[in-house]
């Protein structure tokens, strides 16, 4: 029980605090004076009910005001810019709607003329790939 509160409180994942639970129904009906069968049993029981049970909801409830929004690169990806310097497969440059400059390639579409709005399609390690916006966004 102990090795599993311990293991809990480096995951934080609820799991392992369930398995404690358990042992502790185990050791409970062991002091009752149980048959070692029946407290494992119970132990398994207690447990697996707890699991399937209670976890989800204390996730669901202990989750329940994190941030959703997407964060360092996957914020970027879809986000609006224009180009600054002209952009082709090998070089370029872009001014995303955050205000960030950011190296950039052209996502194979050939060169992209500087102010023309573009979005960006994928990160790779700091160059942008980018391709021209859809033409009914642009207007």
């Amino acid at each position: 029980m102990l090795i599993c509160l311990v293991i809990e409180m480096l995951t934080l994942d609820l799991t392992f605090l369930m398995l404690s639970i358990g042992g502790l129904a185990g050791l409970g009906s062991d002091l009752l004076g149980a048959p070692l069968w029946l407290q494992v049993i119970l132990a398994a029981a207690v447990a697996a009910v707890l699991l399937l049970a209670l976890r989800p909801p204390l996730l669901k409830r202990l989750h329940r005001g994190s941030d959703t929004r997407p964060s360092n690169v996957d914020a970027l990806l879809g986000l609006d810019g224009r180009v600054l310097a002209t952009v082709s497969t090998f070089a370029g440059q872009v001014k995303l709607a955050n205000g960030d400059i950011w190296t950039a390639r052209s996502d194979g579409q050939g060169e992209i003329e500087p102010g023309t709005p573009v979005r960006v399609a994928r990160i790779d390690g700091a160059t942008a790939y980018v391709r021209p916006r859809p033409q009914e966004l642009t207007e």
